[in-house]
């Protein structure tokens, strides 16, 4: 056994025999002893901190993080209540290794009182948060160009609209599938600006929602119309407590993602999942501030299609980006404005099949976290 070993062993009182599998890991991962000695690191560990295991081995996680890092408190809180806690967006940077954002999870080792598992990603869903910031950016572009269009195009559609209806009256049959057409179009562009048109910066005005009740209406509303046909498997913890929002908007977000699930799912045997769980020490570092917004409620919508393709992914949520033919691409960047608007994360995971959408939400002010 090498040096790093048997110190993984004497810092948390047993052999890790676990360690093959935690080598291949692709995140850093140290384990701590009860004083906050490193006892064993990966190599994904060496390659972030830039040092070698030995010397790793013969240091403490205060030697290793900037002073004052939220990472020592995470730290000692998992390892005082015995439980995993995370924490996202986490500046690890130092001169000498320069800017580093990262998610961290502290799990405290059950079976070895004092010892805790700390994972970073550096994958992180801060970076998400970045790039949801981009999208709102963008949505406020297209707020600034509806404007335009509204007055350029909107006004003048309605104009060729009627001139249509009026020619239809006494078209022959060939030419009022013509008129028909320029109708259809019209109403098609009409209800494009009138989407841009959504992307306001308009203060969200909150309230206690009952996410259940949300969920339900959407689920309603899509077994009647465009999502017939498609079986539901609804999987809800009854007990997360209220969530803070707007309740009409909460229809419009999730409206949006079972949408897109419906069309995604087959023809034959089609199926979306709708899940709720509560996510306890789930935080989020907000930049520029010592505060810690929690998010622990968790709602997800996933359905058993062909999934996403890999280079479509990055560009999800930016406005006119769509894989449908008739798609506006402007659903996916309005659900990313609006959650954000309500200071939550959205993001499209990774699965084995189909394609499966995350939100993260903070629960309601009045509510403890327990």
């Amino acid at each position: 056994m090498s040096t790093a070993k048997k110190m993984a062993g004497e810092a948390v009182g047993f052999e890790l025999t676990s360690e093959a599998v935690l080598n291949v890991f692709p995140h850093p991962i140290l384990v701590l002893g009860p004083d906050d000695a490193v006892g064993f690191v990966n190599p994904g560990a060496e390659q972030f901190f830039a040092t070698g295991a030995a010397q790793l081995c013969r240091s403490t996680l205060a030697d290793l993080v900037p002073f004052g890092s939220p990472v020592i408190e995470l730290v000692r809180e998992a390892r005082e209540n015995e439980a995993v806690i995370s924490e996202y967006g986490v500046d690890l940077g130092t001169p000498r290794l320069g800017q580093r954002l990262v998610d961290v999870t502290a799990s405290a080792i059950v079976e070895r009182p004092g010892a805790v598992l700390l994972t970073l990603r550096e994958n992180s869903i801060a970076s998400k948060m970045d790039r949801q910031l981009t999208h709102r950016g963008a949505a406020r572009s297209v707020t600034g160009m509806a404007a335009v269009l509204a007055h350029e195009v909107k006004n003048p559609l309605s104009g060729i609209r009627g001139a249509a209806q009026l020619l239809e009256q006494n078209a022959t049959v060939d030419d009022r599938e013509l008129t028909r057409l320029i109708c259809d179009e019209t109403d098609r562009i009409v209800g494009i600006v009138e989407r841009m048109e959504m992307f306001t910066d308009k203060p969200v005005r909150r309230e206690p929602v009952n996410i259940h009740r949300v969920l339900e209406r959407v689920r309603k509303v899509a077994e009647s119309g465009f999502a017939k046909g498609i079986h539901f498997n609804e999987v809800y913890d009854p007990s997360i407590p209220p969530v803070s929002g707007n309740f009409y908007l909460f229809i419009l977000v999730f409206l949006n993602l079972v949408k897109n699930a419906a069309a995604a799912a087959p023809a034959e045997g089609g199926e979306i999942t709708l899940t709720t769980a509560f996510r306890h020490g789930l935080r989020l570092s907000v930049p520029g501030s010592r505060n810690r917004l929690k998010l622990p409620i968790e709602v997800s919508v996933r359905d058993n299609g062909p999934g996403v393709a890999e280079d479509l992914q990055p560009y999800l949520f930016d406005p006119f980006v769509t894989n449908k033919a008739r798609g506006s691409g402007l659903g996916l960047a309005l659900v990313a404005k609006l959650i954000g608007d309500h200071g939550g994360v959205v993001e499209c995971a990774a699965v084995d099949r189909g394609c499966l959408f995350r939100v993260m939400l903070p629960m309601d002010e009045g509510e403890e976290d327990t």
